[in-house]
């Protein structure tokens, strides 16, 4: 939509331009009517990346000098030193203040030390300088520790947790999540036609979240589950025996693993007859790196993933500023501030507001189209990919907006 509320329309392009936030237009239009790292949980579901030369911010730093104050806590410290994925996110937050073309917002750049006494600290620091919004920080205790103190203060949070415990009314996820990772997926092989899907799930975190959704998924789907076969890391070949002894009972198998398990574990597959050829095996975005995507068990098979267009270009960007590749999560940073700064823009004192943050057309971001939801997990547009020379081709595009399947 190109429609820009009154004496808005020049920050509303800028921000525009880099694929940000198109749906804030429309949020603006209902108004004027009366979304390296501690713990398995917090696994990114995305292409790794580097997160370049660390340059640690003092506790006290300022992006900007705007009247609307936006805290940002992000771990730029930790056990063993600077955080080069903390400097990223700090990092990338600059970027999207200097994208975003405005003076109107402060960001307050805090320091969580890594441990949820430094995010409630940090927190509590935040709320008395200002601040009308918290975003991050990025480990779940620590978000469960921010959450608290601003849910005293009456402020809302958006964090970047994967875990979704640790989301709740007032403190949102603005993260890869994994459970729409799998629903996506095995929504997307219902529409085609498959069954019944059977699941190989590691017996670690990550594990647990996906097979949890697994069900729920495949019940919606309307597939059948014949088999779940969990295995220890790095010992899945008893699991993929059995599961190759009841072949004629599924037509896809859904395997939530690493990249970097993926080449052992497609060993097992190919040597028991469970390639992609003889069954449509699905994964999660976890497989969008080259050391799955030449795997020849995995020729064949289906992802689900956000479209790296949208990141490719945030990082060219980030490296022209920065002279270092931004870490993959780096983006949440960047879309938070972003949607900060719009939002303080458009919608005057109801800008950080819940109905605002969920409405339901959502917002759009370098990762693509996400919305926040009222229990503080989101929803993104996410793309299917299918696995085959080495790469990784899109099937089945993200959707634009929450109107369409993207099928």
């Amino acid at each position: 939509m190109n429609i820009y509320p009154a004496g808005l329309s020049g920050v509303f392009k800028r921000i525009r331009n880099w694929g940000l936030l198109a749906g804030v237009a429309a949020l603006a239009l209902a108004a004027c009517n009366p979304a390296g790292m501690r713990g398995a949980k917090n696994l990114n579901v995305g292409a790794p990346g580097s997160a370049g030369q660390v340059a640690v911010a003092d506790a006290s730093e300022r992006i900007g000098d705007g009247a609307v104050k936006v805290a940002l806590i992000v771990p730029l410290t930790g056990p063993n030193g600077p955080s080069a994925v903390g400097a990223s996110l700090r990092n990338a937050a600059k970027l999207a203040y200097a994208d975003s073309g405005t003076s109107d917002v402060t960001i307050l750049v805090k320091d969580d030390n890594s441990t949820p006494a430094g995010a409630a600290a940090a927190a509590q620091a935040a709320i008395n300088e200002g601040a009308e919004i918290i975003l991050g920080p990025v480990f779940a205790p620590d978000v469960r520790e921010v959450g608290r103190v601003a849910r005293g203060a009456g402020k809302p949070v958006i964090a970047f947790s994967t875990d979704t415990s640790a989301a709740g009314r007032g403190n949102y996820l603005l993260s890869f999540l994994v459970e729409g990772h799998v629903d996506r997926g095995l929504a997307y092989a219902a529409q085609k036609g498959k069954k019944s899907v059977a699941a190989l799930v590691p017996e670690n975190d990550y594990g647990t979240l996906a097979m949890a959704q697994f069900q729920q998924s495949a019940a919606n789907a309307g597939l059948r589950v014949p088999l779940i076969e969990r295995y220890k890391p790095g010992a899945a070949g008893e699991s993929v025996q059995r599961l190759a002894a009841a072949r004629d009972q599924f037509d896809a198998l859904f395997i939530p693993e690493q990249a970097d398990a993926m080449t052992a574990l497609s060993k097992d597959l190919a040597a028991n007859g469970l390639d992609s050829k003889k069954v449509q095996i699905i994964g999660t975005g976890l497989w969008n790196d080259s050391r799955t995507l030449g795997l020849q068990a995995l020729q064949g098979a289906w992802f689900t993933a956000p479209e790296n267009a949208g990141f490719n270009a945030f990082a060219q960007r980030y490296k022209a500023k920065f002279g270092s590749e931004p870490a993959r999560i780096a983006t949440l940073a960047y879309d938070a501030v972003s949607l900060a700064i719009a939002l303080s823009r458009s919608q005057g004192s109801q800008r950080y507001s819940e109905n605002v943050l969920t409405n339901p057309s959502g917002f759009n971001g370098a990762d693509g189209v996400f919305r926040f939801k009222p229990d503080g997990t989101n929803e993104r547009g996410l793309s299917i990919l299918e696995i085959g020379g080495g790469s990784a081709k899109i099937i089945s595009p993200a959707p634009r907006n929450f109107t369409g399947n993207g099928a």
